[in-house]
């Protein structure tokens, strides 16, 4: 799950021109997130929700905003 979480993450953070630190704070309070996972870390269910539901909050908003 981690791995594939971390492609989802790196996907994203390309694609949005956020920075590591600034997404895990924003997704889920942790500015450490990206580095951990990473570096071999995993994340919770609940964590890993969190930071779906953020990438994709931001992908519908920016959708919005194109519109």
């Amino acid at each position: 799950m981690a791995n594939e979480l971390l492609r989802e993450v790196r996907e994203f953070l390309k694609e949005s021109g956020i920075g590591p630190w600034y997404f895990g704070s924003a997704a889920c309070g942790n500015s450490s997130l990206v580095k951990r996972l990473e570096d071999g870390g995993t994340v919770t269910l609940e964590t890993a929700e969190k930071i779906r539901t953020f990438m994709a909050d931001w992908r519908r908003e920016k959708a919005e905003h194109a519109a």
